[in-house]
This record gives structure tokens, C-alpha cells and sequence, in this order.
């Protein structure tokens, strides 16, 4: 295709839960054999079969613009990917508009190899990274002098080998480099390992369709070379004021502007400014949403960071439990109308005294809760319990999803686990961190299921006499 045809109808397709194409419009089919894929084979455009996974995973709809190969040229497509309305199917449909032929585009490599280049020729040790910062290559020589294993270090995230430190005005330059995809220097770091101070500079690179991918990063040692300076050992850096302000400022960087985001994406839907053309309205829907998602994510990734504190505590407080478990319905009230499930809350004349924190324990039925929904078929129930078992206050939820087998039971409360990482939405962390914040405040979170009976979960805390 050599022109823009803009007239021309949406095509569409469908994707099942492991990525096979299994329905397809004619352009998108003739451009998927192209790449050499077919009906019922694996998606082979890379770009679409990303944005068909992203989809899944989150339970969204997710509307890009795309760039994809289609022989000398590329094609710029706008693409959005829909979990399917029945979302035990694991199918994603896809609405694909656009198809304009453009050049193709060419990375600068000689200007990145130039940037390489200069970094090699002064440092003391290199490092890479992916687009996640996650370490790809360490300097063979850098482990041993510095004092930490290069080889386990690979594949972990950055933070994992430096505590990061702030540079002039209390800024990291790293979470610069990061947001602006661009080079950045004079990033202050300590060696967990062993406590060494380096200074850390780097330069981006990018993939042959001009994404980030990383960065080649260069180490330059500031207090001397550990092979000819003799120095005390240094005590192991621990998780400190440092880590703690490098969190802040990243969950600071992310949340102003995802605010934003979500706050004209809801006026654009709205169409306060005027009337809009309905599907640009339906993009703008689309944003806010993934919007939202990102911002659960983010506040998991804050909540995550507090709890591991090793001065993590929580507030003794004399809290109603049954009150709790009504407030944490309600709040999810709307969503579970939406999927079509019942809530059967405490009534209103229901007591149960407990000790614990008001906020924390609230976020963690909302947690037991929302799950519950989100695994329960439509017309389905989930129930909220508060009882007096013992010595303890216990809220049950319990729903009619399809269970959880006794092997994946303890699993699913470990960090970023999930029983079918195909299953859309959920970020892995929700359940780990109402357990721990539930043993915080001296209870726990239990689970009684199996496949089929769906599942029960158990939040307890210590009863107030």
C-alpha cells in the first residue's frame, strides 16, 4: 500500500488467550501472511500482537498509534485491542484504522556508537541496561574490584547493584534521563555490595523502530580505585533515606501527570468543550481508563516500598470491622454493577470490634473484595461476612469465581504472582501486600478454595474487648 486511505473501513480481527490470530478482515489477514503468519498461528506483526497482550493483561481497552514493517515501508496504523465481553474466553478483539505507508525509518547509529564510544574512553567500568532497567551487561572485571557478583547481578533491576543518591537541587538525574529518553551524567550512587561511591553516567539507545531500549551507561569510581586504595570495609548499604527519597520522587514523577491525564481524558469524553466526534470521545474514554490502571499500579508500587521498610508500623486504632467491610462494598459498588455481580454486605445494625488500622484494614477488604468481583461470573454473588471467630474479628469474602487449586494457594500471596498470568487485569502485588499489612496490624489473610467451588478468603485481626 502506497497512499493513505482514509475512507476505506476499520478492519478487524480477534486474538485468542495465546496470541494465535483467529479471525481476521482481509487487509489485516494479507498483512499478517506478509510477516508470515496465518489464521490460527501466533499474531505475527509484532506491534499488534503487543498491544493485543497489553490489552489481556490489564482487562482495558488499549488504543495506540502504531508504526509496523510492511516490506521497504512502514505503515502507521491506530490500533485498539478489547478484552473480549466474555472475559473468561481470554480473546482480545482488535479495531485497526489508518493504514498510512510512510518511509521507513533508520535509528542513527553512528551518532549512538559516538555517544558509546566516548563513554568507553573515560570510564572505569560500563553497565547496560533494557528499557526496564533491568542490568543486560557489567564490565568482567567490575564485580571483583567492586566487590559485588556481576554474574547475579544480570537480568535484576539497576537499584538492586547501586543505592541511587540526589544531585544538585535534591533531583536524580537518572529519573530525567529516564522520562526525556535522553543522556544523562553525574548521577551520585553507592555499591550496595560493598559501599563504594561511583558517579554514574549514560546514554539512551533505541530498537530499530526507534523505541527506548535502554541505556549504555558508564561507572566512574569516586573514591579511588579498590585495587590500589585501601579503605576500611565498608558496612553493607542497607534501605535507607536515599532509597526511600528515590521512591518518592519517582511515585511524585508519575502521579502529577497521570492525574492530568486521567482528569482531560474524563473532560474530553465528557465532551464539556463542545460536542466531539463519538469515537474520538471513545479514545479519550480509553486513556482515562489506562490511566486509572497505571495509577493502581502505581500505588501498589508505593504501598510495596512502605511495607518493606524494616520501620514499616501501622496505627493502633478501635475500629468497627463490620463497618469496614460495608464502606469497602460500597467503594465497590459501581464496579461490581458493571461486571453484573451482587455485593452482600454486613447490614447496617452489624458490629464487630476489632483493633487495627482504619486505612490499612479498608485497603485490604478492598483488595479481598474487588478480586472477588473481578473472578465472579455475571449474575454471580460475592459475600461479605463479619464474624467473631475466637479471639480474633474476621471479615469472609467468599465468591462463586472458578477457584484456586491447593498448589497455587500459597503461591498467589508471594509479590507478582498470579494463578494465570494470561488472565487480564491485576498487577501480582495486591494480595502480598493485604497479608502483610494484615499481619502488621497482628492478623492475617487465609484462603480456603478449590477449583470449581470458588474461593474464601479469611481477613482476621485482633478482636477489642
Amino acid at each position: 500500500m502506497n497512499v493513505s486511505e482514509p475512507m476505506l473501513p476499520p478492519v478487524r480481527g480477534m486474538v485468542d488467550r495465546d496470541g494465535r490470530l483467529v479471525e481476521a478482515d482481509q487487509r489485516l489477514h494479507d498483512l499478517n501472511a506478509r510477516a508470515g503468519g496465518d489464521i490460527g498461528q501466533p499474531l505475527a506483526v509484532p506491534q499488534i500482537a503487543a498491544l493485543a497482550r497489553l490489552a489481556q493483561r490489564l482487562g482495558i481497552l488499549v488504543s495506540r498509534a502504531v508504526v509496523a514493517a510492511d516490506g521497504p515501508d512502514d505503515l502507521e496504523l491506530w490500533v485498539r485491542a478489547e478484552p473480549d465481553s466474555v472475559a473468561s474466553s481470554g480473546n482480545v478483539r482488535l479495531h485497526i484504522t489508518g493504514w498510512r505507508s510512510r518511509a521507513a525509518w533508520h535509528p542513527a547509529a553512528a551518532a549512538e556508537e559516538r555517544a558509546t564510544d566516548f563513554l568507553r574512553s573515560e570510564s572505569d567500568w560500563l553497565w547496560e541496561t533494557d528499557s526496564a532497567l533491568r542490568l543486560t551487561f557489567l564490565s568482567l572485571s567490575a564485580g571483583a574490584r567492586y566487590g559485588f557478583d556481576g554474574a547475579a547481578m544480570l537480568g535484576q533491576p539497576l537499584t538492586r547493584l547501586f543505592v541511587l543518591g540526589e544531585g544538585d537541587g535534591g533531583v536524580f538525574p537518572i529519573l530525567g534521563g529516564l522520562a526525556l529518553q535522553q543522556r544523562f551524567d553525574d548521577q551520585v550512587a553507592t555499591i550496595r555490595a560493598s559501599g563504594h561511591r561511583v558517579r554514574l553516567a549514560a546514554t539512551p539507545r533505541t530498537d530499530a523502530n526507534g523505541a527506548f531500549s535502554g541505556f549504555v551507561g558508564a561507572a566512574y569510581a569516586l573514591d579511588g580505585d579498590p585495587a590500589t586504595t585501601i579503605t576500611a570495609p565498608a558496612p553493607p548499604v542497607a534501605p535507607d533515606a536515599v532509597t526511600t527519597a528515590f521512591a518518592m520522587r519517582l511515585d511524585q514523577a508519575l502521579r502529577g501527570p497521570l492525574d492530568r491525564i486521567i482528569a482531560n481524558a474524563d473532560s474530553i469524553h465528557a465532551q464539556s468543550e463542545g460536542p466531539l466526534r463519538q469515537d474520538y470521545a471513545d479514545y479519550a474514554a480509553d486513556i482515562a481508563s489506562a490511566g486509572r490502571h497505571l495509577m493502581g499500579l502505581v500505588d501498589d508500587l508505593v504501598d510495596l516500598q512502605a511495607i518493606e521498610r524494616p520501620d514499616f508500623v501501622v496505627a493502633k486504632e478501635a475500629i468497627d470491622l463490620a463497618d469496614v467491610a460495608r464502606r469497602a462494598a460500597g467503594l465497590l459498588q459501581v464496579r461490581a454493577s458493571e461486571a453484573k455481580v451482587r455485593i452482600d454486605r454486613p447490614s447496617l445494625g452489624e458490629t464487630l470490634a476489632a483493633t487495627g488500622e482504619f486505612r490499612r484494614a479498608l485497603q485490604v477488604l478492598v483488595n479481598l473484595i474487588g478480586n472477588a468481583v473481578r473472578y465472579s461470573p455475571p449474575d454471580g454473588m460475592v459475600w461479605v461476612r463479619a464474624e467473631r471467630e475466637g479471639t480474633v474479628a474476621a471479615v469472609i469474602v467468599a465468591d462463586q469465581g472458578k477457584g484456586i487449586a491447593l498448589e497455587d494457594q500459597a503461591r498467589i500471596f508471594e509479590k507478582f504472582e498470579r494463578v494465570d498470568p494470561r488472565e487480564v487485569g491485576g498487577s501480582g502485588l495486591g494480595l502480598y501486600i493485604a497479608r502483610r499489612l494484615a499481619r502488621a496490624m497482628g492478623g492475617d489473610v487465609t484462603v480456603d478454595s478449590a477449583p470449581g467451588q470458588g474461593a474464601r478468603f479469611v481477613f482476621t485481626l485482633p478482636e477489642r474487648v
